[in-house]
């Protein structure tokens, strides 16, 4: 690990629990005018991993939202943003350049801009025009990756709207979500072996293998996030799906190519606090899975809330993402290929 690991993302997983503790106080010393609280919807806007954290916010929040929630991974903004929408432009960098041209088009429709980001011209950006922001100095983020560093770019939005009064969470809740990243790093990280480790022993089973994660309502945005982390930090072919809207048409994507049980596998991430409909079409799921000789694990969530299951499955696909990585022999930092992008966007 220490050889392969070089730039320590080990260290950025042991250290989410102190993340959630640093963003909490920037948020709590943030100056929040009045008329963000009068906001008629939520746009969030961002790249990577510094929207992750947005993407599990609105699945686990979807029935309790008090407005309408929207995210954009994009260079421009609706048409629809307004002077009454809320637009958090999230940038762990702060130098993100379609980050930025979101931010310059909501300040240029007067819209209630505000910003989340370690520094960069988005920071100054928001300084200079007297906005809110919400800034953490990535100390407990060793390895400097924004997918690693989601205590930040989760905590951080969802504070911000429970302080503006969108989203009911009591910033003393805060207690219980440290709990259970603590719970579950040490049920998943390096000091358990790999007979009790769900997250090495799916690295294990996931070897060799396109992955696809399977969630439902509030852990739809949790598979969007495992799914980014493999894709970076274990250089795999990864994406997510969802039931029940899977069970529409994918389905029938697994006879072809014939190569599907050979080069394919899937993780079904259950949980109790689904509806006891969703919770039979996984049953039914796994039944053609196994029909069509397609390989599978499944996690079933044991946290007592969705918030809580949403945080159990981060810790599980951010040390399984990092697994993988290892079992190659790669280092889960380097993106080489992300990095030569953007190398000749700049030429």
């Amino acid at each position: 690990m220490r050889r392969l690991d070089s730039r320590n993302m080990l260290g950025s997983l042991e250290q989410l629990a102190e993340q959630v503790t640093e963003v909490r106080r920037a948020v709590e010393a943030l100056a929040l005018p009045e008329k963000y609280k009068q906001a008629s919807a939520i746009l969030v806007c961002g790249m990577g991993g510094s929207t992750l954290g947005a993407h599990i916010l609105k699945t686990v929040f979807a029935e309790q939202l008090s407005i309408p929630f929207e995210i954009v991974n994009n260079y421009h903004i609706p048409a629809w943003v307004g002077k009454n929408t809320l637009v958090l432009v999230a940038s762990y960098s702060g130098t993100t350049e379609e980050s930025l041209s979101a931010f310059s088009e909501a300040t240029a429709r007067g819209s209630l801009a505000a910003v989340i980001t370690s520094g960069g011209a988005l920071r100054v950006e928001a300084q200079k025009n007297n906005l809110p922001a919400i800034v953490f100095t990535t100390d407990h983020n060793p390895c400097g990756s924004p997918r690693m560093g989601l205590g930040y770019s989760l905590i951080g939005p969802l504070l911000f709207f429970a302080k503006c009064g969108f989203i009911p969470f009591d910033f003393s809740e805060l207690g219980r979500v440290v709990a259970t990243i603590e719970e579950f790093g040490e049920k998943f990280g390096v000091a358990a072996s790999t007979e009790t480790n769900t997250a090495k022993q799916f690295a294990a089973a996931l070897l060799g293998k396109t992955v696809w994660y399977i969630g439902a309502e509030h852990l739809t945005g949790s598979v969007h996030a495992a799914a980014n982390q493999m894709n970076e930090n274990a250089k795999r072919f990864a994406g997510w799906f969802v039931i029940p809207e899977l069970n529409h048409h994918l389905l029938e994507g697994m006879i072809f190519p014939k190569a599907n049980p050979e080069n394919m596998a899937w993780v079904l991430v259950e949980s109790d606090r689904y509806d006891e409909k969703i919770q039979k079409r996984f049953s039914v799921t796994k039944e053609i899975l196994a029909k069509n000789n397609i390989p599978f694990v499944v996690y079933s969530c044991a946290a007592p809330t969705k918030f809580l299951q949403a945080m159990e499955c981060l810790v599980l696909s951010s040390y399984t993402s990092y697994y993988s990585a290892l079992l190659e022999g790669l280092d889960p930092t380097a993106i080489p290929f992300v990095d030569y992008f953007k190398a000749a966007l700049q030429k």
